[in-house]
């Protein structure tokens, strides 16, 4: 059945949501920080969540999630479905009736035309477009009148949410954008910098990395929101000091992804000045496998490029392709005490890839105990061994050593040594790195250091999925979703994975309507991502963020930005 908030008018949404306790602009400034500073202000071409999340606050989607899970009409006036027939009887199209009167922060009209570029924009051939799964399937996007958007499918798609649904997939003004399509995208830095958004917020200065300065959007759709007038969006540093800066010093108004032990998070709440929230989606940290081969001797054109002949890797990595390898590295992991020191109750074990929502939560796997002994009888079986006594093992010659890199941050910081100290004891070396966290997540083509690029073996960093549905995000493991130089290095299958039977499954699951079957292909393909050496899954986290005490209307949404609702945030008494 759909749930009754599907069918809500954007106005009665609008009028569900926590009331500002004052007009427009009347609570001065929001003190946001996020110490994965932001690089840019498109989300199409970073697939960094901070990136989305602060473009969320000036660019937005047709629909999003609240933060039950529900599809709620955003720019729209009622979700389409079959029932309302918004979605037609063989699921080929869909159609999204705009709200009227909606206007970008310039003045000028929201229409059907933005929507139209937008995916225009996203599936430009010669474009990179970091959240091109989210179009999967698209044939058309037709625009009979200004307020009317109809998405057709190539193919019956019982799943028709992913097109301009969620914070990752937002609508990009035409007027602005239209110069900026396919290899032009990046250089683009006015507009991927200074968006023109229909939220509830503008830019007003952005120094990427650093610092964005926004004012309240004088065109937004409620005349009563947003209640602050300006917002300082601070980034960089580290989670221990944006955590103090909302609970203990007051310096902040909110802090994101409060990445802390346990111990620590509540020695800042003793401090008085804030809370902290947390809950569970799908969010989960793992370590990426690359498939490919990072030797730096091959070049920056050709490490890390998947290389493919008839289905053939030809740039293949010397040895983490081998079961024995990934399998024994995962084995020689104790799962439960990285959630100890790093999570506590904001952790749980986890083999998956999709942890969350429970149906696509698959039950094939144990990983909750560590078996370094069963890792050496792997490998050793396998005849990975080491041949010249210097306690580092050999696939065909080649030393098991390896690059082991992430983003700077404690708790990742003490999951990699521990990690190299395992991996140690079944003949691995290890070498470690740490990377800014701006600059690992950003989107910057020139830069060598970025998660997507991954000049490296193995990569570690969480990221999760808009809504409920996880189609689109099991889509980032197709063979066709790699990084590489003819996408500006955009692409969400950073392990280079490429399994043409993990693609036909996947097609089988866009084709699929009953909900029980679309939950088992989910779950069979979340195992051969594993099981097949794409990752190793270690934790499940909650998402953790703070907020300070005199801050009012938060509502932390797992199943879409942190920021979801920042038009109905307001200043209120202690």
């Amino acid at each position: 059945m759909t749930p009754k908030t599907l069918l809500l008018g954007a106005a009665a949404a609008m009028a569900l949501a926590p009331a500002a306790m004052a007009e427009r602009g009347s609570d001065g400034e929001l003190r946001i920080i996020y110490w994965q500073a932001p690089s840019i202000l498109n989300p199409f071409l970073s697939g960094g969540t901070k990136d989305v999340e602060s473009s969320s606050m000036i660019i937005e989607p047709l629909a999003r999630y609240d933060p039950e899970g529900n599809l709620v009409p955003w720019l729209v006036e009622e979700i389409p479905t079959t029932e309302n027939g918004g979605v037609n009887e063989d699921l080929t199209s869909i159609t999204w009736n705009i709200t009227p009167g909606i206007k970008w922060s310039d003045g000028t009209d929201f229409t059907s035309e933005d929507v139209k570029f937008t995916y225009e924009y996203c599936s430009h051939p010669e474009g990179g477009c970091a959240q091109l799964t989210k179009f999967k399937g698209v044939e058309s996007v037709e625009t009979p009148d200004d307020l009317t958007v109809v998405v057709n499918f190539s193919e019956p798609t019982p799943f028709p949410y992913g097109p301009f649904v969620g914070g990752e997939s937002p609508i990009l003004q035409k007027a602005q954008f239209e110069d900026c399509m396919g290899a032009r995208a990046p250089e683009c830095t006015e507009e991927n910098f200074n968006p023109i958004g229909t939220g509830a917020f503008r830019v007003t200065d952005f120094r990427p990395n650093d610092v964005i300065q926004m004012e309240a959007n004088p065109n937004y759709r409620d005349p009563e929101k947003p209640a602050f007038a300006t917002v300082l969006f601070k980034g960089g540093g580290d989670a221990t000091a944006a955590g103090r800066a909302v609970m203990e010093t007051g310096e902040f108004d909110y802090a994101w992804n409060l990445q802390l032990a346990p111990d620590v998070i509540s020695q800042m709440e003793a401090g008085g000045k804030g809370v902290a929230v947390a809950g569970f989606g799908p969010l989960m940290e793992r370590i990426h496998l690359n498939q490919t081969n990072a030797d730096p001797s091959l070049g920056p054109d050709m490490r890390s490029v998947s290389i493919l002949e008839d289905g053939v890797q030809q740039n293949p990595h010397p040895f983490l392709t081998d079961p024995a390898v990934y399998k024994a590295m995962s084995m020689a992991i104790d799962r439960p005490l990285l959630v100890e020191i790093g999570y506590g109750q904001a952790g749980k074990v986890t083999c998956n890839w999709v942890p969350a929502p429970e149906a696509f939560n698959s039950d094939s796997m144990d990983c909750s105990t560590q078996d370094i002994e069963g890792a050496n009888k792997l490998l050793d079986e396998a005849g990975i061994t080491d041949t010249n006594g210097d306690g580092i093992r050999e696939k065909d010659g080649v030393p098991l050593s390896i690059l082991y890199q992430t983003s700077t941050n404690a708790v990742r910081q003490d999951f990699q040594a521990l990690i190299k100290e395992w991996w140690s004891q079944i003949g691995i070396d290890v070498e470690l790195r740490n990377v800014n966290s701006s600059v690992f997540f950003g989107g910057d083509p020139g830069s060598p250091d970025t998660f997507q690029k991954f000049y490296a073996d193995v990569e570690m960093y969480a990221n999760t999925f808009n809504g409920t549905d996880p189609q689109s995000y099991l889509g980032n493991a197709l063979c066709s979703r790699h990084p590489r130089p003819e996408t500006q290095w955009q692409g969400e299958n950073t392990s280079r994975f490429c399994d043409p039977e993990y693609d036909e499954l996947h097609a089988q699951l866009t084709q699929t309507a009953d909900m029980e079957e679309r939950a088992r292909i989910g779950r069979e393909l979340n195992d051969m991502m594993v099981q097949r050496g794409g990752m190793i899954p270690l934790v499940h986290r909650g998402r953790l963020s703070a907020h300070s005490n005199t801050l009012g209307g938060v509502d932390l949404n797992v199943w879409d930005t942190e920021l979801w609702n920042v038009a109905d945030w307001y200043r209120k008494n202690e």
